[in-house]
């Protein structure tokens, strides 16, 4: 199983008790939409298209999926400038690049709607990393921008409609709900969440989050749901990894944790 799968698996149970998780089974290599030829060009959307999107798009978002991604895409360095989850102009304006579920960003939400608010010139349609080696199709903010890059994958990908999963990775600058970003300390994580939360064992990958426990990061407005993933301080010792890579259960306020000195280097937004 993909590390990707397993993160996905993962954020889907934060969102509810595990007696009453009913998500549907990961996407096989058969049901996932054909890889297209990646692009780098900017698509073009005709005026009738933003019409669409100024008029609404009826089409809602479905459950959330199982698995996504495969491996962060490694981006060039950090900025300060960016669009906004629920507004911004062609350019992303200076307003802070912040995902807080609406807008933009809410479930019901589109290609036409991010080239509405983004500017069409900021927003392309393109394949970037998915499980196990393959190609998914996305939404891609600010594709030439590593600072203001965003990937947006849809529930149906053929209308580019209802917002799927939001992958925050690389060198990437936006903000997550609750105000996690890139970069974040776990204890700091640990302190938005308002409570210590349950991690996955460390492996050569990281840790992902496994359970919020109830905490403020399991509440988030606009009903979406966040999972991340964490990786040791490489100048930490291979022994004290090791050590926590056999643990059957970890939690962040656990000491053996904290001394590997974690910190977040990848965050998946989903419905």
């Amino acid at each position: 199983m993909s590390r990707r799968l397993i993160l996905w698996v993962l954020v889907a149970s934060l969102a509810v008790p595990a007696a009453a998780q009913q998500w549907p089974d990961p996407p096989t290599a058969q049901s996932r939409p054909k890889a297209k030829q990646p692009r780098d060009d900017v698509e073009e959307l005709t005026p009738s298209q933003i019409q669409r999107a100024q008029e609404g798009d009826p089409r809602p978002g479905r459950d959330m999926p199982q698995a996504v991604k495969r491996k962060p895409r490694d981006s060039g360095s950090g900025g300060t400038n960016g669009g906004g989850g629920s507004g911004g102009g062609s350019s992303g304006g200076a307003r802070a690049r912040t995902i807080d579920c609406r807008g933009a960003f809410a479930r019901d939400s589109s290609h036409i709607r991010l080239a509405q608010v983004f500017g069409p010139d900021n927003v392309t349609f393109t394949d970037v990393e998915g499980p196990d080696n393959s190609k998914i199709p996305a939404s891609v903010l600010f594709p030439r921008d590593p600072a203001r890059r965003l990937e947006l994958l849809w529930t149906n990908t053929s209308s580019r409609s209802g917002t799927q999963v939001i992958v925050i990775n690389g060198k990437s600058g936006w903000t997550a709900p609750r105000g996690v970003k890139l970069g974040a300390q776990l204890a700091a994580v640990e302190k938005l969440n308002g409570k210590p939360f349950k991690l996955t064992p460390f492996g050569a990958d990281g840790s992902t989050a496994a359970d919020w426990q109830e905490g403020q990061l399991l509440k988030l407005q606009g009903g979406c749901k966040i999972g991340m993933r964490f990786l040791a301080d490489p100048r930490t010792s291979q022994e004290a990894r090791a050590e926590l890579a056999s643990a059957s259960e970890l939690l962040s306020s656990d000491a053996n944790v904290r001394a590997l000195r974690p910190t977040v280097a990848e965050i998946l937004i989903g419905y």
